[in-house]
């Protein structure tokens, strides 16, 4: 049977995460560290929000697509050369995703509805941009915190853990609050939201 265009998108979305250099660990096993977010994205948004839509299904497989073709030292290691790197990486991640959908077929109308999640255009009054806003708080917290934490300074993990809760919509928190953390994760979790 002939993959579907929405099967043939992800397909190319992975083969182009496929190629990263980066590694990450899981298991003993290395495996391409934007292959393995990418499908850490789909599980995770699946869970959160099972009646996901393809076009935000196919937004958070792309959110970090070719991600390490920009190396954050290509900026100013300060916030304003963090946040202009970040903006640049959207829009790359938005038109990479917008040639792939192109090329198995999808419409411009659908391309765009997508472009501006990956954007995340109106994030708190567009519901999908949001959904994605929340995917990506979830699978940070489910699977990158512990590490991350282990590098900061406390109070830059609380200041941390603050700035991605506020950006979470309140279905997106309570999904949090179920995570498994770890005794360490959790108390840093709740001194953050005292």
């Amino acid at each position: 049977m002939k993959p579907t265009r929405f099967e043939t998108a992800i397909a190319l979305i992975d083969k182009e995460n496929s190629k990263d250099i980066n590694t990450y660990p899981v298991s003993g096993l290395e495996y391409p560290k934007e292959l393995l977010y990418s499908q850490r994205m789909t599980r995770t948004l699946l869970q959160f929000k099972p009646d996901a839509s393809k076009a935000l299904q196919i937004a958070a497989r792309a959110q970090h697509i070719c991600r390490w073709k920009i190396a954050r030292d290509e900026y100013p290691m300060d916030r304003v050369g963090y946040l202009k790197w970040r903006e640049t990486l959207k829009k790359m991640h938005a038109e990479i995703t917008a040639d792939i959908l192109k090329q198995v077929g999808y419409d411009t109308i659908f391309v765009e509805r997508i472009s501006k999640i990956i954007l995340k255009k109106l994030i708190k009054k567009n519901e999908e941009s949001q959904a994605l806003e929340d995917t990506i708080c979830l699978v940070f917290l489910d699977y990158y915190f512990e590490a991350f934490a282990a590098k900061h300074p406390e109070e830059k993990v609380i200041d941390i853990l603050q700035k991605t809760w506020v950006k979470m919509s309140e279905a997106g928190q309570q999904a949090a609050l179920k995570l498994n953390f770890s005794e360490t994760a959790l108390a840093l979790v709740q001194k953050a939201l005292a």
